[in-house]
């Protein structure tokens, strides 16, 4: 009988260190790279990636959150933003509207979606025990914090339904009564939420402290192994993003918006920079693949 595959994701069941140094030149990148095919590699990448790990309910989800950040930001810059040699027609203000402007509202919308897109898969896989994996000798306080500050958000939400619930029960819904009634009902379980938090960042703080985090010469436990996978692939992407660095550096992925457009031209060369990136964006579905479909 065949055996059905399951959808997961691979990639995050790699070495922190191979992790960490992806989203590193991914986000590197992403905010570095200004050529509009690099841009979308950076989008499009985020989103299969997301799809890949958890499913195509949550491809659409993101495309929620970034189709209307690059309108809107696409929207209010050219409102501030009058740099430009294209003029289109003048503002009510009397401003002048550039094409120029409206097509680096463009890019600086899909930039942020980019970003936010790479951060949400972030959360989810840097861990806190990873991130202490990484950090915990090197920076612990800074490790720490950083682990309880990643898992504040999502903990905070399940907080804030679990206290709405709860409250429900006993007839303080917040969709209950007059405008008044919902907003004391809404504060009092986001005060109640924020109380539940911070006291148990207290706890944490006291428990990591009684067992000796953070002392000189205190022993870790260890639960990741340096496989060869792991060695193969953070190859791949250290010499995929050199060779991504050095188009940068040689104006390869050349693009500018003021005062007028311009671009370095299309070569086999700058053809192959782009190709490099797209490779290096998709890694993690790459894994995915190559581990499911041997």
């Amino acid at each position: 009988m065949r055996q059905v595959k399951t959808k997961r994701d691979e990639f995050s069941y790699f070495h922190p260190v191979v992790n960490l140094v992806y989203f590193t030149l991914v986000l590197g990148f992403t905010v570095v790279l200004r050529h509009p095919a690099s841009q979308l590699i950076s989008l499009v990448c985020a989103v299969m990636y997301t799809a890949t790990a958890q499913g195509a309910g949550a491809a659409v989800n993101t495309l929620k959150i970034s189709l209307p950040v690059i309108i809107l930001t696409a929207a209010i810059n050219p409102v501030f933003n009058h740099q430009g040699v294209t003029m289109l027609c003048y503002l009510p203000g009397g401003n002048p509207l550039t094409l120029e402007s409206i097509l680096y509202g463009v890019s600086a919308g899909a930039v942020l979606a980019a970003s936010l897109l790479w951060f949400v898969n972030i959360n989810r896989v840097l861990t806190s025990d990873k991130l202490l994996y990484l950090f915990g000798r090197i920076i612990p306080s800074l490790s720490l914090l950083l682990s309880m500050t990643l898992r504040f958000v999502p903990l905070f939400r399940k907080r804030l339904i679990l206290v709405s619930e709860s409250r429900k029960c006993v007839g303080r819904d917040i969709s209950k009564g007059g405008v008044i009634a919902r907003m004391k009902n809404a504060a009092s379980v986001f005060s109640i939420a924020v109380t539940w938090s911070l006291e148990n960042s207290v706890d944490t703080s006291d428990s990591m402290k009684s067992r000796g985090y953070g002392l000189k010469g205190r022993s870790a436990y260890r639960a990741y192994r340096f496989e060869a996978r792991d060695r193969a692939v953070l190859c791949a992407m250290c010499v995929l993003g050199a060779f991504i660095l050095f188009g940068r550096i040689s104006k390869g992925l050349y693009f500018r918006y003021f005062p007028s457009v311009k671009w370095v031209g299309i070569t086999p060369l700058t053809v192959c920079f782009q190709i490099a990136y797209l490779l290096l964006c998709l890694t993690p579905v790459l894994v995915s693949r190559i581990s499911f479909d041997d």
